[in-house]
């Protein structure tokens, strides 16, 4: 079924991304992994391509062109090349998704050329070490100082890139602008490392992509000027709720690729590999299998990428983006699952695209809100 959302322009810009990809990161991923942190010399090196920021403005040194569809290009060829790392999703998207929604022209002007050209790799810390999933059990806490400064204390977990970071936004309690009796109220930060009293910790020994390096922060009275504030005081779980539907939508978009892109592995695999003297592909169990997968992606692909155009126009729903997000995250384990057994033995190596693919993908149901947290999303937007 061929794809119509996509046009001239964003098919030359994934030839773009490909030929990058096979330049820049295939062949240093396996050091990268040894290493278990990228090279930023890669975000450099993407920024210099402009895969970067294609949706900030010219002179901050975006492509200055309001087009989600290029984020999508992005992710997809990234996921389709079997590597989340570097996760450009999360510095241009995400990240990106705060800045361009929240900040002043004259943040934009101290921290957006450096976004743009990869200088600045950028983050977000949300989740704690008590908080995951429930956001709203923060306790990192953003306190006023008699200097008209502010100081950040407490913890953030799970902090992707957190090595490598030079913009880190941090979502923390303000209770200074919390209403009396009222819920908790956060606002959000902007920290640029070193920061005095910011500790960055080991990265975490995780059972996959070790390349995107994962850390723990711990924040001891670390200073925070009033023009660090991103967006209004006390909204910040209003703006956290506003931005986490593209990030799901964009852990779907990925998942859904690396899918398609282990599944056409298989078909080749089970075209030419032969046992009893015939394919193992045509062997009744192995076809049904297979079938199903096909299908399943198929109607994943037709879905999602309603989303996508949904999201271009502003109309795409929170519980849209929840069932997009947990569909495909379990749908990419099950259909790397399945394609691993029928590589048999082969697929049990790392050195195998399928082997990869089975740890990469894991996490994929868990970040970004859990498998578990969407279908609540989802459950609470019916009319019940």
């Amino acid at each position: 079924m061929r794809r119509e959302i996509f046009g001239p322009d964003h098919e030359a810009f994934r030839r773009t991304v490909r030929e990058f990809i096979a330049r820049e990161i295939t062949p240093h991923l396996a050091t990268w992994e040894a290493a278990g942190v990228a090279d930023p010399a890669a975000w450099l090196a993407a920024g210099r391509q402009g895969l970067l920021a294609p949706d900030m403005d010219v002179e901050y040194g975006g492509g200055g062109v309001d087009d989600y569809l290029y984020h999508v290009v992005r992710t997809e060829e990234l996921a389709r090349a079997g590597t989340l790392s570097p996760a450009f999703n999360l510095h241009s998207e995400v990240a990106g998704g705060y800045f361009a929604q929240l900040a002043t022209v004259e943040q934009r002007v101290r921290w957006l050329p450096g976004f743009c050209s990869g200088e600045l790799i950028s983050t977000v810390a949300i989740s704690e070490p008590e908080a995951g999933s429930d956001v709203a059990a923060i306790r990192t806490t953003l306190t006023e100082a008699a200097d008209g400064s502010f100081r950040l204390s407490g913890r953030k977990s799970f902090v992707t890139h957190g090595l490598l970071a030079g913009l880190i936004i941090v979502a923390a309690l303000d209770p200074a602008v919390r209403k009396p009796d009222g819920p908790p109220a956060a606002t959000l930060v902007v920290l640029r490392p070193p920061a005095r009293g910011l500790v960055v910790g080991r990265p975490m020994d995780k059972i996959g992509i070790h390349s995107l390096d994962t850390v723990e922060l711990s924040f001891d009275d670390v200073r925070v000027e009033p023009s660090d504030i991103l967006g209004r005081r006390g909204l910040g779980f209003l703006y956290l709720l506003q931005n986490l539907p593209r990030e799901r939508l964009s852990i779907a978009i990925t998942s859904l690729a690396l899918a398609e892109r282990v599944f056409e592995e298989t078909l080749t695999y089970c075209r030419d590999r032969q046992a009893f003297g015939r394919p193992i592909g045509q062997f009744q169990h192995n076809r049904f299998q297979l079938a199903e997968m096909a299908t399943a992606l198929r109607v994943a692909r037709a879905f999602t990428d309603r989303c996508v155009l949904a999201h271009s126009r502003a109309e795409l729903e929170v519980d849209e983006a929840s069932m997009a997000k947990w569909w495909n995250s379990e749908l990419c384990n099950d259909v790397i699952g399945r394609c691993l057994q029928l590589h048999g033995g082969y697929g049990f190596s790392s050195e195998s695209l399928v082997g990869r693919a089975y740890t990469q993908a894991r996490v994929q149901t868990i970040y970004g809100g859990t498998t578990e947290i969407m279908k609540e999303i989802i459950g609470q937007s019916l009319p019940l």
